[in-house]
Formats: C-alpha cells, structure tokens, sequence
C-alpha cells in the first residue's frame, strides 16, 4: 500500500490557551494509504512535533504491508519501528480502519457493532483569558449542552463564574496539571459553588500521593488525562480518580482506545473521549467510538476556522455521525 501525508497549519478562532501555552495556529499532518485518511494532531509536551511524525511515518511505509484487516499486527509492527509516537501511530491506525470500513461498505461504527447514540453532546472548550472575554467566548458558542474551561492559573475562579454566568448549561473544568495539592483543595471548594459537573487533571500526572489526597476531601468527580496514555496506564490510577480521558493522538489510534475503554469499565471507571486541535478526521475517528463513553469532549474541529475536511457535525450540541463508509470523512 502507499502511504502519502500532508501537514495542514489550521488557524483557531480564538487563541487557545492552557497551562500548556498558548497558540493561534496549530500544524496537524493528515496521512493517506490507499484512500483511507488518518490525523496526527501531535503536542509538544507529549514529546511530538510535525517533523517527529513525518520521521516515524516514512520509517514506518516499510512495514505497513498490503492488509488493512491485519491491524493488530500492525500495531505491533509499529510499536517496533519507534516507542510512544503515538499521534503518528495513530494517524496510520485511523487510516488503515478508514480503509478497511470502505472496502466492507460499511461505517466504522458498524464495523466495531455499535449503535450510535442521539443523546452525546461534546463539550465546547472556553480557554484561558481575562473573565470578560472568557465571558464573551461563551456567549459567541451558544447552543451546547456542555462548556469545557480551562483553568489552573491565578484567578481562574472568577474565570469560571465569569462562565457560569453566560450559561445555564453543564461546566466541567480542566486544569491541565496547573495546581498544587494545596491549590487544588482551595478552588475546588470555590468551583463546588458553581455547579461544576468535575475536574479534569487537577494535579500533575505523577502525583498519586496527591491525587489520593484530593480525592479524601472532595466529592466531586477526577478525571485523569496527561498520565494517560495506553491501557496499561489505567491501573495506576484506581482508587485515585473516577474516569479517564482517552484521546486518539495520545493513545496511538482507535485499536488501543478500544482496549483502554475495555479496561476502564473493568476498574469501574467513567470513560471520556477526548481530542486535541484537529480537523475532522481525527475528530470524526474518535466520534465512531463515542457512543461506548460517558463523556465527550470532541470539539477541535470546531474551534478551527479553516478546516479542510467534513465529518461529524454538532447539532444542537449533540454529536451526529456521518453515515458513509470508513470513517465518513470528505473534502469541505
């Protein structure tokens, strides 16, 4: 099979800024083998970058082979050729099911057996900046069900108020590792006033004492990101929060993810899936599994004003597939 890709600078709507830093454009590499579409949306804080995924990826045209049906095999072959990469895994993982579901005729979410729910709404991420214009961010994206704000730094309390205050519709909050233990167990008391639905990543990744800790004194539900990556990541976390964030870049594709919801519900555990900035293959990919999640935070390719792709839609802040073969994707 061939394997081509192409990098895609897509410009935000507005600034989109974390503990992480702060960007206007983001570059994401879209791959193509034989027809099937995949999506890198790599992050530099998970070690990638454009030039890493284009390395891995033409490193790995020598092993993909001819079968798109073979794909456990292949993710073996891959995890050969380079560790972690996983964005650039998982761009070649979304290909190559793209691919498979368009020689059955059939969509990905038919291909996996799952029905796909009417009732998943995404979250809409409201990122750092002064209230007013936190505010303001809200206002403009009105209709969802649900709003996603980014906090973890000083003043980030009247941040979320400034939010609360333009809607009545569901908060959750993400901290990005941004907080002490200290600093988490103070806002957290102030957020439980705002009617916060739960916390993503409050502490940095590898602080268990401190996410034990935090769990003691809040009742407030703890959703783990940053420190979780494939399947064999999710144990370590039992007992320390109450659900994960599975994001197809940080996981290596649709194959892991599928494991890691599989291992999830053994522990218990609420499961959301999450994105990064990316157009609508990625987020189309990810959204074939959604309906398997309590969660979704699916919304890249919404805060871009340039995408070069149609996929999944938001309609009245709920998620609605598209219904052709593979993953449904098509040019805008």
């Amino acid at each position: 099979m061939n394997i081509s890709h192409k990098e895609h600078q897509v410009h935000l709507a507005h600034t989109f800024r974390t503990t992480h830093g702060a960007r206007d454009v983001m570059p994401v590499m879209i791959v193509d083998i034989d027809g099937g579409l995949g999506e890198a949306a790599p992050v530099h804080y998970y070690g990638e970058n454009t030039e890493t995924v284009r390395s891995f990826l033409d490193a790995a045209s020598k092993v993909i082979g001819d079968d798109p049906f073979e794909l456990e095999a292949l993710s073996e072959k891959l995890e050969r050729v380079a560790a972690f990469n996983y964005s650039a895994k998982a761009a070649i993982d979304m290909a190559m099911h793209d691919l498979a579901g368009k020689k059955l005729g059939v969509p990905l979410y038919k291909y996996f057996g799952i029905t796909p729910r009417t009732d998943l709404p995404t979250s809409y991420t409201i990122s750092i900046s002064d209230p007013d214009s936190m505010k303001k961010q809200t206002e403009q994206a009105p209709g969802y069900q649900v709003y996603k704000v980014k906090v973890g730094v000083l003043g980030d309390i009247e941040m979320v108020a400034a939010v609360r205050d333009a809607t009545k519709a569901r908060i959750r909050v993400d901290a990005n590792e941004g907080w002490s233990v200290k600093e988490a167990s103070a806002r957290i008391k102030e957020l439980e006033k705002l009617d916060i639905e739960f916390i993503e990543q409050p502490l940095h990744r590898d602080d268990f004492d401190g996410f034990r800790l935090l769990r003691s004194k809040t009742d407030l539900p703890i959703i783990a990101d940053e420190g979780i990556f494939r399947a064999c990541d999710i144990p370590k976390y039992v007992g320390l929060v109450d659900g994960i964030n599975i994001k197809l870049s940080k996981s290596g594709g649709l194959r892991e993810a599928m494991k890691m919801i599989a291992v999830a519900r053994a522990h218990k555990m609420k499961v959301m899936i999450g994105c990064m900035v990316e157009t609508s293959v990625g987020i189309t990919a990810a959204a074939q599994i959604a309906s398997l999640v309590d969660y979704a935070d699916l919304d890249g390719n919404i805060l871009i004003t340039d995408d070069p792709y149609k996929g999944v839609t938001v309609e009245d802040g709920f998620l609605k597939l598209p219904g052709g073969p593979g993953l449904g994707v098509t040019r805008a």
